[in-house]
């Protein structure tokens, strides 16, 4: 969605707009940059972050320290429990504007097959986000960084995947933002298969950033 849309659909005034110079994205990926709201002082903000949380990374082969290990996705059954992600669950959770995802099945060539929610301009995966900051193997971090939540599927995800992004119904992105994490935990199932619709499918569809 254009930076003026994303901010009418998720209720966030101007000032705390700052996305710097980033385009309208034709579509994001894990370990690029990607916007996200964020909710504080009563109010939403629409950030830049990277996706992915990061931890160190070192070669079992030769002891050497690799890029850093991105953990794109949250599971919804560990999110209250593992260490990576139990703290941004209760303290830091965001919306992450989306207008369709893609789930692939197979390799060389995977076929994509993308799923939106029927009759919206767009909707928002439930995310946790933090500020990383230090040193991690030989790798200086000093970033936003977020997850997107997944859970078991619905009906219609299903014969795709054996997991699906949480997406949220908008009445339901305030508390995902500010409830208590007793409230925020009951949204952890997935969206009605019914509301949502696979709009296109093809090998090669989906093209990262080089």
């Amino acid at each position: 969605m254009p930076h003026e849309a994303m901010r009418q659909l998720f209720d966030v005034p101007v000032a705390r707009t700052d996305l710097g110079n980033m385009p309208a994205l034709p579509a994001i990926y894990p370990k690029y940059d990607a916007p996200i709201v964020t909710s504080g002082d009563g109010q939403r903000s629409l950030i830049r972050a990277h996706w992915g949380f990061l931890t160190p990374n070192k070669s079992k082969k030769t002891g050497n320290w690799l890029k850093p290990q991105a953990w794109n996705n949250t599971r919804d059954d560990k999110i209250r429990s593992a260490s990576l992600w139990k703290d941004s669950f209760v303290n830091r959770r965001c919306l992450v504007p989306a207008t369709a995802y893609a789930e692939a099945i197979g390799r060389n060539p995977a076929m994509y097959h993308w799923f939106n929610v029927a009759d919206a301009a767009g909707f928002a995966f439930a995310g946790i986000w933090r500020h990383q900051r230090g040193t991690l193997g030989e790798t200086e971090i000093d970033a936003m960084v977020f997850s997107i939540v997944t859970t078991s599927p619905n009906s219609l995800a299903a014969h795709y995947h054996t997991r699906m992004p949480l997406v949220l119904a908008p009445d339901d992105y305030e508390m995902w933002l500010n409830g208590d994490p007793d409230e925020a935990v009951e949204l952890l199932e997935a969206f009605p298969a019914e509301r949502m619709q696979v709009i296109g499918e093809g090998i090669g569809m989906r093209e990262e950033p080089e």
